[in-house]
């Protein structure tokens, strides 16, 4: 079959044949429809430092997929040969006490698809049964590729209560505008998001966000006043990983505001913590999906009407993958797919 393969330690990846993987037990084996490009694909692509001190080479790689049942092993229940699926990518150990507790978005031995794993950029694709999600309402496959990012959003973005909230994300990457997506369909009153990218904020604008803030040409106090608000944001989520945007963040939180932080920055930074304190501030760290609360989520927003098609804005082959890269690392984009279907 062919894959996208980190063959050797070097920048770039290799489109290859290797060998259909085989079911192992309580797995299942997946056909590849489609597959969404991560920031984490991206520092693999590079082979930052990051990648360089993770991987074990040779390593098919991606995590955000979709495709069709074509096997199942014996004793798997309630999953059968035709279902569309996406997958869970943290594979985690079902023993430990979180995971025991049914806490398994918090397993200390988690292991990553496509980053400890072959991954899901093949035709191919084998899980354990435990980490596949069976789309029972119409889904299409674009949207069912992305649910793993969805389901980081859809996280962050319901960690705190949001009902006539005031909401500010600053970030407006695909994790970024999905958040905003939901933060208005579950009700917030004003939904604010931040970025230094125009693309990328017009693509905020047409999910209805109440302010797509541009902060190298205006500050988040000129955005509060457009937005008619006396007082700070109630619920604010970190996308963006950037030390300035946290700070940001904080200053402009009412007394007893809560934040949810996705965003991974680069390095240590400083943070105003005596603004924390005084303000009463909540900051809850956010990783991957909680299981599988998170993707029951998911699926009853998008069976409710939340429409994620504007966050897609852009579709490649899979054999285009270069170009699928070079876009999805621009910056202007939303989210990018590859297409396995014809492979």
């Amino acid at each position: 079959m062919k894959a996208l393969v980190k063959e050797r330690a070097e920048p770039g990846l290799s489109l290859v044949d290797v060998p259909e993987p085989e079911v192992g037990p309580g797995e299942v084996k997946i056909r590849v429809l489609r597959t969404g490009i991560c920031g984490t694909d991206l520092h693999i692509h590079r082979f930052d430092e990051w990648a360089r001190h993770t991987l074990e080479l040779p390593l098919i790689v991606g995590h955000e997929f979709c495709g069709h049942v074509v096997a199942v092993a014996p004793g798997v229940e309630d999953i059968a040969v035709g279902d569309l699926v996406s997958g869970e990518g943290h594979l985690v150990c079902g023993k430990c006490r979180n995971c025991m507790a049914g806490r398994r978005h918090l397993c200390r031995k988690t292991i990553g698809l496509g980053v400890h794993r072959d991954g899901a950029f093949a035709e191919y694709v084998t899980l354990p049964a435990t980490n596949v999600w069976v789309h029972r309402m119409p889904v299409h496959p674009d949207v069912a590729a992305i649910f793993d990012p969805f389901g980081n959003a859809v996280h962050t973005a319901l960690s705190f209560p949001l009902v006539g909230e005031d909401v500010l994300i600053t970030g407006a990457g695909p994790i970024g505008l999905m958040a905003a997506a939901v933060a208005t369909h579950v009700g917030a009153r004003n939904v604010a998001i931040t970025d230094v990218s125009d693309e990328r904020l017009d693509l905020a604008a047409k999910l209805g966000v109440s302010l797509a803030l541009n902060v190298s040409r205006a500050s988040l106090a000129d955005g509060m006043r457009q937005l008619g608000m006396k007082e700070g944001f109630d619920v604010g989520l970190e996308m963006s990983g950037s030390p300035a945007a946290l700070r940001e963040m904080i200053a402009a939180m009412t007394h007893g505001g809560r934040i949810a932080m996705l965003g991974l920055p680069a390095e240590e930074f400083a943070v105003d913590w005596s603004t924390v304190v005084t303000s009463m501030l909540t900051i809850k760290g956010v990783y991957g999906r909680e299981m599988f609360e998170t993707w029951y989520n998911m699926s009853v927003l998008i069976e409710k009407g939340l429409d994620l098609s504007p966050v897609i804005t852009d579709r490649f082959p899979h054999h285009e993958f270069e170009a699928a890269f070079e876009t999805a690392a621009s910056g202007r984009t939303g989210k990018v797919i590859l297409d396995w279907s014809a492979a």
